[in-house]
């Protein structure tokens, strides 16, 4: 579902979601995906990276601290993070970092 995200030069913010899923679907992958493609037409949104093996890690990038606090107060996003809280996670933690510098190696093929 994800792949490296291609970030502008920072500085930039990251949000990182870190999740413990509860037992069976109950809707979570159609709402993740659902939630993946509102993010893009977010104003600011910049790009993410997930993965998920038992404990999952998701990383959207965003170019200033409203846009986040934008999503956050999204209507469908808050529909999400309700069921979330009530039905999809153990535990979470969001985290938001501004990232002062990055950088990175591409094999060539």
């Amino acid at each position: 579902m994800s792949e490296i995200a291609n970030t502008p030069k920072p500085p930039y913010y990251a949000v990182i979601f870190t999740s413990e899923r509860t037992e069976g679907e109950n809707g979570y992958g159609e709402m993740s995906q659902k939630m993946f493609e509102l993010a893009h037409e977010q104003e600011g949104f910049l790009g993410f990276e997930s993965a998920r093996e038992g404990l999952g890690i998701t990383v959207s990038y965003w170019a200033t601290l409203e846009d986040i606090a934008n999503w956050k107060r999204n209507a469908e996003h808050r529909i999400a993070q309700q069921k979330g809280a009530e039905i999809w996670y153990q535990s979470y933690k969001t985290r938001v970092c501004l990232v002062e510098r990055d950088y990175g190696f591409e094999k060539k093929l």
